[in-house]
């Protein structure tokens, strides 16, 4: 399934990308995410556009976001196994 991703990165305060509406959480789990999960991450966006309609980007997503990211869902996966 295609990833929403526009190229317009940003992360607001809830490290939500301004872009494509995604948490910084379900951008970096795309590649590894089940076509299940991929599915109810694209249902999810169109409401959150209409929620976050007003709001800036706040932070780029940089290297060290990314990298909490990964963390926490390692760990979710780790405590799921």
């Amino acid at each position: 399934m295609q990833s929403p991703c526009v190229a317009r990165c940003g992360l607001n305060e809830d490290d939500y990308c301004m872009g494509c509406y995604r948490h910084i959480d379900e951008i970096v789990g795309w590649g590894s995410a089940t076509e299940e999960r991929k599915a109810q991450i694209w249902a999810k966006l169109e409401q959150r556009k209409a929620d976050m309609v007003d709001g800036e980007n706040s932070a780029i997503l940089s290297r060290a976001k990314w990298l909490e990211a990964e963390a926490r869902i390692a760990n979710t996966d780790n405590s799921s196994t």
